[in-house]
């Protein structure tokens, strides 16, 4: 499978020694077993993306503060080399306005509300929320960063969602007590179903990313929850070759919180069969990649 001129994928990381990613060293050492050759590099580290013919994205969560940047690397390296998922998904996905959007077109989604950046009137369009509870977070950003819980009529929380707005648009959603079950985040492949994890929040918290504290188990995904994040993937503009549905309850009834098709933990640590999974879509994609450079060769 391997071409002498290039390396066949890099799994693009970042740059922040403080943002450590443990699970692209494991993907690394399977893709090398199947005979993928392999390297790991950040997004930002300014090396020749042609002498790779896949680009893999898997931790590169610096992007929220540097989304402009970001997003024009992308676009740069999107035909140098094919990257995954395309630039135009990282685009669409980058900001949670899509969970608006995938809501009007009927995916069941947690109540949101979009309050535009630098707007005048965050508390009136705050106050006019009809929820009791809501989380107030950017619209750009991931990890569970910078999200508010309170009441809207809480002037903290005002205040916050106030210095929120004069940095760019501002997601405000209903808070759903039932968050304390747990996140269910579902894994697809090419489209396909891979395998699910709970995210349980630590006691007394509500944010169920492990460094707040939260915890992952294994989590059979039901009916109902199949329903609504295939629903939530039929809304996305392209294919993406992998995808994460992250699902809460909402009214006793599964809901999509987040659809994350950037830079998400995809949980393949501790399961060969799910790092196999995703194996076999690279070298999918790279025999692809090897098609389209054939045909156009002996054109």
């Amino acid at each position: 499978m391997s071409d002498l001129r290039r390396t066949d994928v890099v799994l693009v990381t970042n740059s922040d020694p403080q943002l450590h990613d443990p699970e692209s060293p494991v993907l690394a050492g399977a893709l090398e077993a199947a005979g993928i050759t392999t390297e790991i590099v950040a997004w930002d580290a300014g090396v020749d993306w042609t002498a790779y013919r896949l680009a893999l994205l898997r931790s590169t969560w610096d992007y929220p503060g540097r989304l402009v940047e970001f997003l024009d690397w992308a676009k740069a390296v999107n035909h140098p080399t094919t990257l995954l998922n395309p630039v135009d998904l990282l685009r669409w996905n980058s900001h949670k306005g899509y969970l608006v959007e995938i809501e009007r077109r009927g995916v069941p989604t947690v109540p949101t509300v979009l309050i535009p950046a630098e707007s005048t009137d965050v508390v009136a369009q705050l106050a006019e929320c009809p929820w009791d509870e809501v989380v107030v977070k950017p619209a750009v950003g991931c990890g569970g960063r910078r999200v508010h819980r309170g009441r809207p009529d809480d002037p903290a929380l005002q205040q916050t969602a106030r210095a929120l707005a004069e940095h760019g648009d501002v997601v405000v959603q209903a808070f759903a007590p039932q968050v304390s079950q747990g996140e269910r985040s579902l894994v697809f492949f090419d489209g396909v179903y891979s395998h699910a994890v709970r995210k349980v929040p630590a006691e007394g918290d509500y944010l169920c990313h492990e460094h707040h504290g939260g915890s992952a188990h294994f989590h059979d995904a039901d009916s109902a929850e199949l329903r609504v994040a295939l629903a939530a993937l039929a809304c996305v503009p392209a294919e993406p070759a992998y995808a994460r549905v992250d699902l809460i309850n909402w009214q006793d009834a599964p809901v999509v919180i987040e659809l994350e098709l950037i830079e998400p933990d995809l949980f393949l640590r501790g399961d060969p069969d799910r790092i196999d999974r995703l194996v076999g879509v690279v070298a999918s994609r790279l025999r692809a990649t090897a098609g389209a450079v054939g045909a156009a060769e002996t054109r």
